[in-house]
């Protein structure tokens, strides 16, 4: 090839080239890295938005004052101080932004937030969506059901033997011709109907769109389990009017860490939500944040957390 043109050619910087181009009527449209998008996006407008669910308690939901809270919410408080640090500025306006179930993830990755602050399990399927914090609980999937729900179902539920005569049937006999919810569109969802077919169970899956509808429907008797994430079925049998008419099985039929959803392809954002999480992880503050929401920690749990935080 010949490059005889190329003999004394310079380098231009961008900031020529951004002259030249706007001098013969081009756009100059200077590329910030991804890495860099959410940092330098708050940084600009001075906002840190930050989506919730109105109904994830004990993890974000709305209080009776208005006043957007829970555990997720207080974690994401944290998260935001530590971006008002990193970039150095005197004042961070944070605002709360409503998402529903549906469009959650859709909100992350559009970019219509910076930061989900729910009771979101990180699955591979999601990653495809988002990206993810380290996780903030340990959580999976639980039963609720009537308090007086007969005993071989709670047997069974909970994996003990049957406090019945086994003569009256298997234990996949008594899941037989039941009614179960669970959360439209979430992967309890997904896991109750493929272990339903696993087991050739004819039992009938009826989804429901919040938790609520679904302890409504336990009440009622139209189903007979509720299937849900157990720190958000333990809150809701704790207080209000179903407190002492169901009960939440201590077993746990999956185990799934939620985490914090926020745009893929944003390392920078990343390690800053993953800082905050970890600092506040070693800290004596962060048990009086978790016994606020879910009890004084047991060993396990605070062997959970310690694990979880990364060293500087």
């Amino acid at each position: 090839m010949n490059c005889e043109w190329a003999k004394g050619f310079q380098p231009v910087d961008i900031r020529t080239w951004a002259a030249l181009l706007i001098s013969i009527g081009l756009p100059f449209v200077q590329v910030v890295p991804a890495s860099a998008a959410t940092l330098d996006r708050v940084r600009q407008t001075g906002k840190l938005m930050l989506g919730y669910e109105t109904d994830a308690q004990p993890f974000s939901y709305k209080g009776g004052d208005g006043q957007v809270t829970g555990y997720s919410v207080a974690l994401c408080e944290r998260v935001a101080e530590e971006v008002k640090a990193q970039l150095g500025v005197a004042e961070l306006a944070i605002e709360w932004v409503p998402v529903s179930l549906e469009d959650s993830f859709g909100a992350v990755a559009q970019g219509k937030i910076d930061l989900l602050c729910a009771a979101e399990t990180e699955t591979l399927e999601r990653r495809k969506q988002v990206s993810f914090s380290l996780p903030i609980f340990p959580s999976g999937t639980a039963a609720l059901l009537r308090a007086d729900a007969p005993a071989p179902l709670q047997d069974v539920l909970a994996g003990r033997p049957q406090s019945g005569p086994i003569w009256r049937g298997s234990p996949a006999r008594i899941l037989e011709a039941k009614t179960f919810s669970a959360v439209a569109g979430t992967k309890t969802e997904s896991w109750l109907r493929g272990r339903l077919k696993d087991f050739q169970l004819d039992a009938k899956v009826v989804p429901v769109d919040s938790y609520a509808a679904g302890i409504a429907r336990v009440l009622d008797h139209s189903s007979d389990v509720f299937f849900g994430d157990r720190p958000i079925l333990a809150d809701a049998t704790a207080e209000g009017s179903s407190a002492g008419e169901v009960v939440v099985i201590d077993k746990l039929f999956t185990y799934e860490p939620i985490a914090l959803p926020l745009a893929r392809n944003d390392d920078d954002f990343r390690l800053a939500v993953d800082r905050a999480l970890s600092q506040f992880f070693r800290s004596d503050e962060f048990r009086e944040v978790y016994r606020k929401w879910f009890g004084t920690p047991d060993e396990g749990a605070l062997a959970f957390f310690r694990q979880t935080a990364i060293p500087e």
